[in-house]
């Protein structure tokens, strides 16, 4: 199986208002900055997600009834998460995001959130709002949950190409939508007293103009980006200025994820800079700058190995990775050890 976002060609999408925005030059190290207040392509009226009961007798409009997932495997699931009282996996060759109330119920006793999708990565919500790409599709999806089924409310068409890491920060409740392969991170804020979200800024690193880049992290006033080409990129998340450059080794090129954990960092690998996965594994390291002369140990031999590991993430404080190209182990959870190493390693789905 190939890897979901291996996909090198560049998609054209058409211009998105262009007599809204207006242009911030930047110079030196600092990123593009784009200030702009850009609205849904469309929105819709929740009230048609509603069937009702009956045309003629008077009876009340229902709300939809959720949809179950009928399938009972995973194809290259890319993100598994919890958001408030379910969990979330977004099942990217199946284009389909699934929910459950239950992290242990069998796959076709979960409900599917959104199939509107092309080969989606993530999703993310403040709790109010929940935004997933629609990665082929160069959309973002905004949603909200009725107490019975998830409503799609609005569509951003046209963002970068191939978008496909989302993340909700908290600190300044803002969603940062990631295009793979432009550079640009969307910031996305919602309107005061409303669900309504706009594009509020659009940052650029034109050097990653070109260049697969699978995600970033952010970690305080910096965001780290797992560049395609060999380094990563540490910037300042306010106006994406360059703070640092960690240089890699090659056969660490094609990283899909990093994470900071207590004493350093794990790193997913899909490929080498040849675009080889057999070099796909995932590496601890105490210090970022220790990776250009491979001071790094492969994990990857705590998991069956053989795949190709994906995104990482947290739930109730257990680690958990998505992981593709190994059948029935397409989700692990763990714990990591004092040594910070892997440890009580199970395989969910």
């Amino acid at each position: 199986m190939t890897d979901c976002n291996m996909t090198e060609k560049r998609f054209f999408c058409g211009v998105v208002c262009a007599c809204i925005i207006l242009a911030m030059t930047a110079c030196g190290d600092y990123g593009s900055v784009t200030q702009t207040h850009i609205e849904a392509t469309q929105t819709f009226d929740t009230g048609s997600q509603y069937a009702e009961a009956s045309s003629d007798d008077g009876t009340e409009e229902t709300p939809a009834e959720p949809v179950r997932n009928l399938g009972t495997s995973l194809s290259v699931p890319t993100q598994i998460t919890r958001i408030g009282d379910f969990y979330f996996i977004v099942d990217c060759y199946n284009n389909q995001v699934i929910y459950s109330d239950s992290i242990d119920k069998p796959l076709n006793e979960w409900y599917v959130m959104t199939s509107d999708i092309d080969k989606g990565h993530t999703v993310a919500s403040d709790g109010e709002v929940y935004l997933v790409d629609d990665t082929e599709r160069h959309r973002v999806l905004v949603f909200e949950y009725d107490g019975s089924t998830f409503i799609n409310t609005q569509v951003f068409e046209n963002i970068g190409t191939r978008p496909h890491f989302i993340v909700y920060n908290e600190a300044d409740r803002s969603f940062y939508v990631w295009s793979s392969m432009t550079g640009e991170m969307y910031v996305f804020e919602r309107s005061e007293g409303s669900t309504q979200m706009y594009i509020s800024r659009i940052m650029k690193l034109d050097e990653l103009d070109g260049v697969y880049v699978r995600s970033f992290t952010i970690d305080g006033d910096s965001v780290y980006l797992v560049s395609g080409n060999s380094q990563i990129i540490e910037a300042r998340l306010s106006d994406f200025k360059i703070l640092h450059r960690y240089p890699v080794p090659d056969e660490l090129a094609g990283m899909i994820q990093i994470m900071p954990v207590d004493g350093g960092f794990f790193i997913t690998i899909s490929t080498d800079v040849h675009g080889n996965q057999d070099f796909a594994t995932i590496i601890y390291a105490e210090k970022l700058e220790d990776l250009e002369n491979s001071g790094y140990t492969d994990v990857y031999s705590y998991f069956v190995g053989g795949g190709t590991p994906y995104y990482m993430g947290v739930i109730d404080g257990r680690f958990y990775l998505t992981e593709h190209r190994v059948p029935g182990h397409s989700v692990w959870s763990f714990d990591i050890g004092e040594d910070h190493m892997p440890t009580d390693v199970t395989a969910v789905y």
